[in-house]
């Protein structure tokens, strides 16, 4: 297995990036985004394996104010899941010499893969959306009041910050400040929805703090030739930390599936 890391730098904001290539890898690279609160570090030990179970290359980077990249301004405009999937991400293939991707996206990095798949860029060949949002839900509000909460008083930055840095705010404040406001309300993708032309793995827990099953059977409904569901028991909103190697075979198996 070969590790790489480093940065890209997209429209001169600089990115860190790291790449795991198994011995004998096929054509194809699964490109992890993270989650609102996430970054390079926080996947773990999850991409090498996911490279070592699939067989592909996996690449995971982190967003401009997450982990080791460039901060961002604050407040984060609030299309900005669009401008990630529309504008960056397409750079971010382009840098990394990626042809054929499989983009697998955590919350609101699944939304960003739903964004991206949605602009029919010829190199993106399927997605797999983990505890996606396509709609805002007062489960999802609830969980992000209470997160602010544990934020400014019980320890949640300090803790944060082992993984983001001098980046904690940006990471934070970007994420809860666009979620809790009220021109954010009526977001939806249904558009996004509506251009969807290649396959989707869906994958929840069932004790999803963030989400209902609504989300996915919105996303099922739409794309009703297109899609798999799987709602995970036993799991809450990181079906990869959570129930790692039923997550594992899952997106193994889609991937045998496809090609």
């Amino acid at each position: 297995m070969q590790q790489s890391s480093g940065f890209f730098n997209i429209d001169g904001v600089s990115l860190e990036y790291q790449l795991f290539k198994p011995a004998q890898s096929l054509d194809l690279t699964l490109v992890l985004l993270h989650e609102g609160l996430g970054c390079v570090a926080m996947w773990k030990d999850f991409p090498q394996q996911l490279a070592r179970k699939t067989g592909c290359r996996v690449l995971t980077y982190s967003r401009s104010g997450y982990g080791g990249s460039d901060p961002c301004a604050l407040p984060r405009p609030l299309l900005f899941m669009h401008d990630e999937g529309l504008r960056v991400l397409p750079k971010v293939l382009t840098a990394a010499n990626i042809k054929n991707a499989i983009l697998v996206g955590h919350s609101d990095g699944a939304s960003i893969a739903l964004i991206g798949a949605g602009g029919r860029d010829e190199r993106i060949l399927g997605v797999v959306l983990m505890a996606p949002h396509v709609f805002v839900e007062e489960l999802t509000l609830t969980s992000i009041h209470a997160a602010t909460t544990t934020y400014r008083s019980s320890g949640l930055r300090e803790r944060l910050a082992r993984y983001h840095g001098d980046n904690v705010d940006c990471a934070f404040l970007g994420w809860s400040q666009v979620w809790l406001d009220q021109d954010f309300q009526d977001w939806t993708l249904d558009a996004e929805l509506a251009k969807i032309e290649v396959p989707v793995l869906l994958l929840q827990g069932e004790q999803d703090n963030y989400g209902t099953i609504r989300q996915l059977e919105t996303i099922a409904g739409q794309l009703t030739d297109l899609t798999e569901t799987i709602f995970l028991p036993d799991c809450g909103h990181s079906v990869f930390r959570d129930q790692p190697t039923v997550t594992l075979h899952a997106i193994t198996d889609f991937l045998q599936r496809l090609y």
